[in-house]
């Protein structure tokens, strides 16, 4: 109805304002709060998904191309990569980085995931790191990457890992969050744009949430593990 067109298009352009406003600093919070171990984190995604030479990939919710770039180092040189994102500051700092390697097997799309036109996509790959999370419903994002993969296609998805409220790795995370990472975002006026990660995690579903709205988008093999102490959490699906 309208009532739920407004919210999804109001929440749709949060996150795209959100991700605008940290463009210019976003991979050195991100290689800060994570103390470098995002980058691991998203090799042992490519590692369990093992995307090869000659494939088409994507990667949604892209950013500033950190995992683009290392599916483009898989498939080349006869496959390739589309980054997509809806923030058109972060998209473009991805592009500045892909002009310095001069590749032809990278594309950029400005577009929100869950308009994409299925018709003219069939990838053999897509990844998804910390993007899953801030779509408007997680169920209708595992669809579209269903429909966008080819009948042998496979998924991959890294975000934070939704841990049982009260548990020891939960309670890590929250005080992480909010006497780490707010604290020191504030330093850099971006206080309002952190603080919004916690909210997010706890609107996430758990992981075997997340698995059974897989089983039922249609995925025939599921697996989720949780990496990091519990921290992080990655998702591999199969047609």
């Amino acid at each position: 109805d309208l009532l739920s067109s407004n919210m999804v298009l109001k929440k749709n352009n949060e996150v795209k304002t959100l991700f605008n406003k940290i463009s210019h600093k976003y991979d050195f919070l991100n290689t800060l709060f994570s103390l470098g171990l995002h980058k691991l984190w998203k090799q042992k995604l490519l590692d369990l998904l093992k995307p090869k030479n000659g494939e088409v990939w994507a990667d949604l919710c892209c950013g500033t191309g950190d995992l683009t770039f290392l599916i483009y180092k898989k498939v080349i040189p006869n496959g390739s990569v589309t980054g997509i994102d809806s923030a058109e500051e972060i998209l473009n700092i991805a592009k500045k980085k892909s002009k310095l390697i001069k590749n032809q097997c990278i594309k950029w799309e400005l577009q929100d995931v869950l308009d994409i036109d299925e018709n003219l996509k069939n990838f053999d790959g897509i990844c998804m790191s910390y993007g899953l999370r801030n779509l408007t419903n997680v169920e209708v994002g595992i669809k579209k990457v269903f429909n966008l993969l080819n009948d042998e296609g496979r998924a991959g998805f890294l975000d934070f890992n939704h841990s049982r409220s009260n548990s020891p790795s939960s309670l890590f995370q929250q005080i992480y969050l909010r006497f780490i990472v707010v604290p020191i975002s504030k330093i850099f006026r971006l206080s309002k744009e952190y603080i919004y990660i916690e909210k997010s995690i706890k609107n996430y579903p758990e992981g075997n949430k997340l698995i059974e709205i897989a089983k039922k988008v249609g995925f025939k093999k599921i697996e989720y593990r949780t990496i990091f102490c519990n921290q992080m959490g990655i998702l591999i699906l199969e047609k």
